[in-house]
């Protein structure tokens, strides 16, 4: 038995987004020892690659070997002990969960809490820090998957500056299509994911670490509960000793690489302006269509774009219809917006001007099919004022 060749389905949902047939291509290329001095060569190459889109020089910079999740988890479970004080902000499902993988490290967990659809407000974050002795970190998610938010990073980190703790940021659907920018910013630790504006497949999360977060790191007084994400162990092996650790998922990591270096060909500036540009033609297409946004302009996504289903429209019949018809998929809601919201992503290679017209046209035809009369022609001459 054969695996049966899958359908070639546009990923327009929160992830995982569009491979590029290059990337594809180097995945399937031969497979080398997770110890070969090849690919030790490639794996420098990796981590450097990785640097340039995470803009930092920080030494400890590398793929964990799992999806964006472990990413989250690495950076917790290496920083955190039982009774550390972390205060997160909580405004969609990854800001929760990085409070439960942080409760499971021991430590006392303070949230800031901030309604769907909204960002983290630092004056808040500012009076729980003040409230507190002691934090030793503070979390934030910089593209919020489930809803579609952009937290503004600088007001944060001039508040967590203040109070000599460490500051934490999930990537997972920023890094690669905006601005990361860790040095700048002044980040101690930022993790992703492949699948998102990257543009590789699933199965790894690029993480860095900032002097600050080593230093608390070897200031531990106990083991780091994970055994496989211990960071004493992964650098070993993504540093100059190699010492074996795991075996590496090669293809994977050969797909990671070729996937940055397109990002380093195209340029960031340029990718940056790229999923913006989408972004907004799609949301003035859609608008057209009457579906409007979750999140106001200065705080939306490019990379995923939260809108409202619109009233009368069965959320599931739609999503359907347009995976079985058209071979598109888009992303619905989670938790109090599952039903009422559709998350459509435009991150790395999906972000092309001919994606947002054919999703366009095929919504436009099936929300017509559904009741909910509008006009495609009009959908996209608005959608083609952005590109003018």
């Amino acid at each position: 038995m054969h695996l049966k060749k899958p359908q070639e389905v546009l990923l327009l949902g929160p992830g995982p987004s569009p491979v590029h047939p290059r990337v594809l291509e180097a995945m399937g290329q031969h497979t080398l020892g997770h110890l070969d001095p090849d690919f030790f060569q490639i794996m420098d190459q990796t981590n450097n690659l990785l640097r340039l889109v995470f803009e930092t020089k920080n030494r400890i910079t590398f793929p964990v070997s799992a999806t964006g999740s472990a990413g989250m988890e690495a950076a917790l479970v290496n920083i955190l002990e039982p009774g550390d004080k972390a205060v997160i902000g909580v405004n969609g499902v990854f800001g929760q969960r990085m409070v439960d993988v942080a409760s499971r490290c021991g430590a006392e967990v303070i949230e800031v809490d901030a309604e769907w659809g909204r960002p983290i407000d630092p004056e808040l974050l500012e009076k729980t820090l003040s409230a507190q002795s002691k934090v030793k970190l503070v979390g934030v998610v910089h593209a919020e998957t489930s809803t579609g938010v952009q937290q503004p990073l600088e007001p944060v980190v001039d508040v967590v500056r203040k109070f000599d703790a460490l500051l934490l940021v999930d990537a997972v659907t920023s890094l690669g299509g905006l601005p990361v920018a860790v040095d700048r910013r002044d980040l101690d630790i930022v993790y992703s994911g492949n699948q998102k504006c990257l543009g590789a497949p699933p199965g790894l999360a690029p993480i860095t670490f900032g002097e600050r977060a080593l230093e608390k790191f070897q200031e531990r007084k106990s083991k780091v509960q994970s055994w496989y994400l211990d960071l004493s162990f992964l650098t070993r092996y993504w540093g100059e000793e190699r010492f074996y650790h795991h075996t590496a998922p090669i293809n994977m990591i050969y797909a990671l690489f070729e996937a940055l270096s397109m990002i380093k060909e195209e340029g960031l500036e340029d990718r940056f302006a790229r999923h913006s540009l989408h972004s907004k033609a799609l949301i003035a297409g859609l608008k057209a269509l009457g579906v409007n946004t979750v999140v106001s302009e200065q705080h939306r996504l490019p990379s995923l774009n939260a809108v409202w289903i619109p009233e009368g429209i069965d959320d599931a019949q739609l999503r359907s219809s347009l995976r079985r018809d058209h071979l598109i998929e888009i992303g619905g809601g989670l938790g109090p917006f599952k039903g009422k919201v559709w998350r459509i992503g435009l991150m790395g290679n999906g972000s092309r001007r001919e994606n947002v017209e054919r999703l366009l046209k095929a919504l436009s035809e099936i929300l017509n099919n559904l009741g909910h009369k509008c006009s495609g022609e009009e959908a996209l001459s608005e959608a083609g004022k952005i590109y003018q």
